[in-house]
């Protein structure tokens, strides 16, 4: 019967001497998730692996969910303790814990041993080839092959014996909270929470604001992009969400500028608003949900036009994938059916019938002359006059 799960970790091991920062970073993140889940469990890293020890009853199924969501977990494997660490001891747990999981069917194996207490008075070649000749003589539809085998059996000797047989892959990249803050443009579109998502497995904590435009968006509207944070949230943990009301903004732009240039100077204006909330909130950057090519705001020359009103980095970890490319990994997320409800937002209204594709900076820089007026005054009014929500997986979320 599975007692505990031994997490093992990737690009955390290679790390230098900094490396228990990321070590105590995934700790952490662990006891976060399995605080969702039922059952008290014990988590401790111990020579390059973090293990989780159930004190109680529990779901296994629902803590494997858990820890697939948690970044910087490579491997998954439900384990079984062995408290005595007599050989035969062992070898009987083995057994029954191959039975529990692999049934009767015929299967290939190779047993890997890892003696960690040098003590103990087999070493690991001698642990492998006496538990493969136990398991040989027990489970009849069970052979060897040590070059391509279907089933791999570990036997880890440590304070206590842990053998296991199954790895489940996690979702890999490195602990949230361990790349600094970064400031996402959410949308409720499909690009801009995979990009969320594909940065916070870098171990980037996200933060993330919205741009709402009442009446032309609807509080539906805006449900919708709580939603998908939330959804986000389940990888990138508490998410604080920033609502900026853009709608005077939009139509003092639609009013004043000439119409093939809306969609680029409405972005722009969005890159400052977001930049000055992420610099208040220190963010090191952004992040977009832009592909080169995709859309006519998304040219080359519409991204460096965008990207010249800011002075920190402008992350697009999804700049070269194709479209199909950002919808798998949305339905694997699964905040693809949330994406494609269909509710306005500002993206999507006061869109130029022909807008331009290869804006001239110096020409925008002309045109938003134009709005000297006033705009400076409207955009710190949306700033200050903010709704702020902060998004927690499953247990909704809170206004502040």
């Amino acid at each position: 019967m599975v007692q505990a799960f031994l997490v093992k970790y990737a690009e955390i091991g290679i790390k230098g001497k900094n490396r228990y920062v990321f070590e105590d970073a995934l700790v952490r993140r662990i006891k976060e998730r399995l605080q969702r889940c039922q059952g008290d469990f014990l988590v401790e890293k111990e020579q390059g692996r973090i293990y989780i020890e159930a004190k109680s009853d529990f779901d296994e199924d629902e803590v494997i969910d858990g820890l697939t969501h948690v970044f910087g977990i490579a491997h998954i494997c439900p384990v079984v303790l062995v408290e005595d660490k007599t050989f035969s001891h062992i070898c009987e747990q083995l057994v029954e814990h191959m039975r529990e999981e692999l049934g009767d069917k015929p299967f290939t194996f190779k047993v890997f041993a890892k003696r960690s207490d040098k003590n103990y008075d087999m070493q690991s070649p001698d642990i492998c080839m006496e538990a493969g000749a136990y398991i040989l003589e027990h489970m009849p539809n069970a052979s060897v092959d040590v070059h391509h085998p279907q089933v791999r059996v570990f036997v880890e000797i440590r304070q206590r014996a842990y053998v296991y047989v199954t790895s489940i892959k996690g979702p890999g990249g490195m602990p949230v909270g361990t790349a600094d803050r970064s400031m996402l443009l959410l949308s409720g579109g499909i690009d801009s929470p995979v990009a969320g998502y594909m940065m916070a497995k870098r171990g980037v904590r996200i933060e993330a604001v919205y741009f709402h435009a009442p009446p032309y968006t609807s509080d539906r509207a805006k449900q919708k992009v709580v939603d998908l944070a939330r959804l986000v949230s389940e990888y990138a943990g508490d998410i604080k969400l920033h609502i900026v009301n853009f709608t005077d903004i939009q139509l003092y732009i639609y009013e004043q500028c000439p119409h093939d240039e809306l969609t680029i100077i409405m972005r722009r204006y969005m890159m400052r608003i977001a930049q000055t909330i992420a610099e208040e909130r220190h963010c090191l950057s952004l992040i977009t949900g832009e592909s080169v090519g995709q859309v006519a705001s998304q040219t080359m020359q519409s991204l460096a036009a965008t990207d010249a009103v800011c002075t920190m980095p402008v992350f697009r970890p999804l700049i070269a994938f194709d479209k199909n490319e950002i919808i798998e990994v949305a339905e694997r997320i699964h905040t693809f059916e949330t994406s494609i409800q269909p509710f306005e937002d500002c993206c999507t209204i006061f869109v130029a019938k022909h807008p331009v594709t290869k804006p001239n900076i110096s020409k925008m820089e002309e045109s938003e002359k134009q709005l000297e007026e006033k705009i400076d005054e409207m955009v710190s009014w949306a700033i200050e006059e903010r709704e702020v929500v902060v998004v927690r997986p499953e247990i909704g979320h809170t206004s502040l």
